[in-house]
């Protein structure tokens, strides 16, 4: 069986574009893979970043949820230690009284990029993740005392933990699993391992769900297919080498610049770890990816500086898993 095929979007900015049309766009884009038949779209939380706009997720995903009706929406995700569970609790008791059995809570909990971002926030320690969670879920089925999460309260909203290092809060409270592969394919492999034989079943989920989050660039020729990926490498080579994630530049002009030695290192690892090509390369790659893991999803971002390239890049993915 072919997974189930969503996307992540992060509402990347352009150079030369701004915030507001990163947004349009991503609302746009989501009505654009309804259409196509793409079974979820997330999407993300950054804080103090000039190259993405999407800092408030539950209210971006308020949005793509009124411009579609069928597309499962949700968050890839909130990032749990700058928000108190009961509020987030609530945010998404809100979406779900308004847009019904299409919203998802996708949790994660990584930490602000700086420390002055991070006390803005008034971020807590990752440590007390798996806390946090359990707090949210309490709020979800009315089990705390004292406290109403009204309009949350009762309502049956689907969970997803996302992880790279390790997924021992989604096998402890038997939540679906979100992987990445920042470290690495066998680290991934054995953190789905882990997840697999610790799980333990829950109200919400009785069997472990693997969702695995992936950048895939699909164009009719491979050197295309490169191409769409060159922008967000230059743009976190920038941000390895000067502290700041910027708008997404043309491809043209980064490849044209002269990169320094140490802008060059960050740039070629950051156009590495992806799956990339033709349609056919494309189809054997995530075969292959798919026989490794048993992979329930594919969580799929593709980042571009023309979004009718990366709209493009999409249709092809969607013609290959149907």
């Amino acid at each position: 069986m072919s997974p189930r095929l969503s996307v992540l979007d992060r509402s990347h900015i352009p150079v030369g574009g701004s915030a507001q049309e990163a947004l349009l766009e991503t609302v746009r884009f989501a009505q654009e893979v309804e259409r196509l038949g793409y079974h979820r779209i997330w999407v993300a939380e950054h804080h103090g970043v000039p190259g993405v706009a999407g800092a408030a997720p539950t209210v971006l995903a308020a949005a793509v949820a009124a411009a579609t009706s069928r597309i499962r929406v949700g968050t890839g995700g909130v990032m749990l230690p700058n928000h108190q569970p009961l509020v987030v609790a609530e945010q998404f008791g809100v979406l779900a009284s308004l847009f019904g059995d299409r919203i998802d809570v996708g949790l994660g909990r990584s930490l602000g990029f700086t420390g002055a971002i991070r006390k803005a926030l008034g971020a807590e320690d990752a440590s007390r993740f798996t806390e946090q969670i359990t707090e949210l879920l309490a709020y979800l089925d009315g089990g705390v005392t004292g406290v109403r999460a009204v309009p949350a309260e009762g309502l049956d909203l689907p969970v997803f933990v996302l992880a790279t290092r390790n997924a021992t809060s989604a096998a402890e409270l038997g939540l679906p699993l979100v992987i990445a592969s920042p470290l690495g394919e066998q680290k991934m492999l054995r953190t789905i391992d882990e997840y697999r034989q610790s799980f333990r079943p829950s109200r919400r989920t009785a069997d472990p769900y693997v969702v695995v989050a992936r950048s895939i660039a699909v164009a009719e020729t491979t050197e295309a297919a490169r191409r769409l990926l060159v922008p967000e490498a230059w743009a976190n080579a920038w941000s390895r080498t000067r502290g700041e994630f910027p708008p997404l530049d043309d491809p043209d002009r980064v490849l044209a610049r002269d990169m320094t030695d140490r802008e060059r290192t960050h740039f070629t690892r950051a156009m590495q770890g992806h799956t990339c090509g033709t349609p056919d390369e494309v189809a054997v790659a995530v075969k292959d990816l798919v026989a490794k893991t048993d992979a329930d999803e594919l969580l799929v971002t593709t980042t571009a500086h023309d979004p009718d390239d990366r709209l493009d890049s999409y249709r092809l993915l969607a013609s290959l898993i149907g």
